[in-house]
């Protein structure tokens, strides 16, 4: 049973935004259906998507929340079911916030490599080569275990035959390294589609650099 309190002005905040997310990976592809899932922590209470409700539906009255045990403390609906994966990041990481997709180019690349070769130096906002967490049950603790050995150092990895899972320290960072993912999923697929021609990788050293540049990007104050 859920516990019987009211959503905090923060916490309403918040399920607004995480609403506006999930529908965002509908409308950009990254998810068909109710597939997917998106979280976002507010102090020690989790909100995440509710399991098998279409995202237009949802309204500012269907907030769903959890503790860090998983013991739902807002609302009357099911969490999803991969709720296991959200609760082992926010236990192990500083994460504030995660997405979790289908999208089709990772998900193939997740089919195909042990990590996503170093394509492009935006490898290097991730933490490092996205590794590829080995196949699970979906909304297992053995997924949860897979996926936090390849998030070790990186705040993105695929999952095997099913997608991807990114943190980051707000909705809007989790959702952008989403989509950046994506992204080099679909050059690094490209590439290496052109017969006799194999693409050029960035060293290890390069991806480092990158990184460091990336941590001093954008405006500052």
């Amino acid at each position: 049973m859920a516990e019987e309190r009211q959503k905090s002005p923060g916490e309403a905040d918040a399920w607004g935004e995480l609403v506006d997310t999930a529908r965002r990976t509908v409308t950009d592809g990254l998810v068909v259906g109710t597939s997917g899932n998106v979280s976002v922590r507010v102090g020690d209470t989790v909100l995440v998507t509710p399991s098998g409700v279409p995202y237009d539906r949802l309204t500012p009255d269907d907030v769903t929340g959890v503790d860090l045990e998983g013991r739902q403390v807002l609302g009357t609906l099911v969490p999803t079911s991969e709720l296991p994966m959200h609760l082992a990041v926010y236990r192990s990481t500083d994460a504030r916030a995660i997405v979790h997709t289908h999208a089709v180019h990772a998900t193939a690349v997740s089919t195909l490599v042990p990590e996503l070769p170093p394509i492009h130096y935006m490898t290097g906002a991730l933490g490092g080569p996205v590794r590829v967490a080995p196949y699970a049950t979906y909304g297992t603790d053995e997924l949860a275990q897979n996926m936090l050995h390849a998030l070790a150092d990186r705040s993105a990895c695929l999952l095997q035959n099913h997608g991807t899972i990114t943190y980051g320290s707000t909705l809007t960072q989790a959702y952008d390294r989403t989509a950046q993912l994506e992204w080099m999923c679909h050059l690094w697929l490209t590439s290496r589609s052109i017969p006799g021609l194999t693409p050029n990788l960035l060293t290890e050293r390069q991806v480092e650099e990158a990184g460091e540049r990336l941590r001093g990007y954008g405006q500052r104050g």
